[in-house]
C-alpha cells in the first residue's frame, strides 16, 4: 500500500471516530441531565406549577449545563442577616435571554482572575524549566481554553437558571397540605442529580481506569447515587422538624472513621476524595436553592435548618463507598473459605501426574 494511500485512509477514518465520538459523549451527557429535567418537569406540570419564566430559565440552564458537559468529556484530561432569593420574572424570551447574557460578562471576570494566576505560574515554569514542545503546549493552551469556555457557561446556566428554579419548586412544595412529600422528592432527584456533575464523572472514570476495572465506574456512579439521595432526604428531614445538623453529621462520620479501620486502604481514599466532588456546583446550584425555599415556606429558621445541605452530601460517600469496599473484602474472605474448603477428590484431580502422594 503506498504512503499516500495509507494518509488518505487515515484522513476518512478519523472524522468518523469523532462523529462517534461526540454521539457517544452526547448519549452520556443526556443520561446525566435529562433525568434532572424529566423530574422538574413532571413536578411543575402536576404537583408544583411554576411561572413559564423561571421554567424556561431552568431550561435554558440546562441546555448550558449540558453543552458544558459534552465539552468536558471531549476534553479529557491525560494523567447574620438573611436575605431571600430573588426570583426572575421575565415579560418575553428577549428579556429573559438578556437575563442570562447580562450575567456572562460577571462570570467571564470571575473564571478569568481564577485560571490567570494557574496559566502565569505555567508560563512561567515553560520558559524557565519545563520547554514542552509546541505540539504539547498546543494542547494545554487548547485545554485550558475549554476550561475557561466550560466554567462560564457552567456557572451562567446554574446560578441564573437552576438557583431560581430550585428555591421556587422547593417553596411551592412545602407550601402543600402535605409538605412531607418533599422527602421522597428529594431522595429522587439526589439519586439523578449528582450524575450531572462534571466532577464526578472524570473521577469515576479515572478510579475505573486506576484501579483497571477492580472497581467499576459504574459501581462508583451507583454508590455516590444512593448516598446523594440518602444524604438530600435527611436534609429535607432537618428542614421539616427543624433538627440540628450535628445529630446527623457527628454520628455520620464517627461511622465513616470507624468504617476506614476495616476496609481497603484505596476505598478510604476514594470515598474522601468522592465526598468532596459529589458536592459540587450542582449541589450548590439546585439543591440547597431546593432546601432554603422549602424551609422559607415552612417558616423555619433559614441559617439552622437550610444550610447544610453541602455538607450532608459531602459525609454520606465517605460511608457507601467504604460499605462498597467492606462488602469487597468479605466477598474475597468468602472466595477463599470455598476455595480452601475443597472436597479430597478435587484436591486430587489439581494433582500433577508425577506428584507423591504419602500415606
Amino acid at each position: 500500500m503506498s504512503l499516500a494511500h495509507r494518509v488518505s485512509s487515515r484522513k476518512d477514518v478519523a472524522p468518523l471516530r469523532i462523529r462517534k465520538k461526540l454521539a457517544e459523549k452526547w448519549q452520556e451527557a443526556l443520561q446525566a441531565v435529562l433525568p434532572i429535567i424529566c423530574i422538574v418537569l413532571l413536578l411543575c406540570f402536576s404537583i408544583a406549577p411554576i411561572s413559564p419564566s423561571i421554567l424556561l430559565c431552568f431550561l435554558i440552564g440546562a441546555v448550558m449545563i449540558l453543552a458544558v458537559m459534552i465539552l468536558g468529556m471531549i476534553y479529557a484530561p491525560q494523567n447574620g442577616t438573611e436575605a431571600g432569593t430573588v426570583l426572575l420574572e421575565a415579560e418575553d424570551s428577549v428579556q429573559l435571554w438578556g437575563t442570562f447574557v447580562s450575567s456572562l460578562p460577571t462570570y467571564m471576570k470571575e473564571i478569568s482572575l481564577s485560571l490567570l494566576p494557574i496559566f502565569l505560574f505555567f508560563m512561567v515554569f515553560q520558559l524557565i524549566a519545563l520547554h514542552l514542545s509546541k505540539r504539547k503546549l498546543t494542547k494545554i493552551l487548547v485545554g485550558l481554553a475549554y476550561t475557561y469556555v466550560g466554567l462560564v457557561l457552567f456557572l451562567t446556566g446554574a446560578n441564573v437558571g437552576f438557583m431560581p428554579a430550585g428555591n421556587y419548586l422547593g417553596q411551592v412544595l412545602a407550601s402543600r397540605s402535605h409538605p412531607e412529600v418533599l422527602i421522597p422528592i428529594a431522595i429522587v432527584i439526589g439519586y439523578f442529580i449528582v450524575k450531572a456533575e462534571p466532577a464526578v464523572y472524570v473521577l469515576n472514570k479515572q478510579v475505573e481506569e486506576i484501579t483497571d476495572g477492580a472497581i467499576s465506574a459504574r459501581a462508583m456512579s451507583i454508590g455516590l447515587s444512593i448516598s446523594v439521595s440518602l444524604s438530600l432526604g435527611a436534609s429535607m428531614v432537618r428542614v421539616l422538624t427543624g433538627i440540628s445538623i450535628l445529630w446527623f453529621l457527628v454520628p455520620g462520620y464517627g461511622i465513616a472513621l470507624f468504617t476506614s479501620f476495616f476496609v481497603p486502604r484505596i476505598y478510604t481514599a476514594i470515598a474522601f476524595d468522592s465526598g468532596g466532588v459529589a458536592s459540587g456546583p450542582m449541589t450548590a446550584a439546585f439543591l440547597l436553592p431546593l432546601a432554603q425555599g422549602a424551609c422559607t415556606a415552612l417558616g423555619g429558621n433559614l441559617v439552622t435548618d437550610a444550610f447544610g445541605v453541602v455538607a450532608m452530601v459531602a459525609m454520606t460517600p465517605l460511608i457507601t463507598i467504604q460499605v462498597m469496599g467492606l462488602a469487597t473484602r468479605l466477598r474475597e474472605a468468602y472466595r477463599k473459605r470455598s476455595a480452601s474448603a475443597g472436597t479430597p477428590a478435587m484436591a486430587y484431580d489439581l494433582l500433577s501426574d508425577d506428584a507423591i502422594i504419602e500415606l
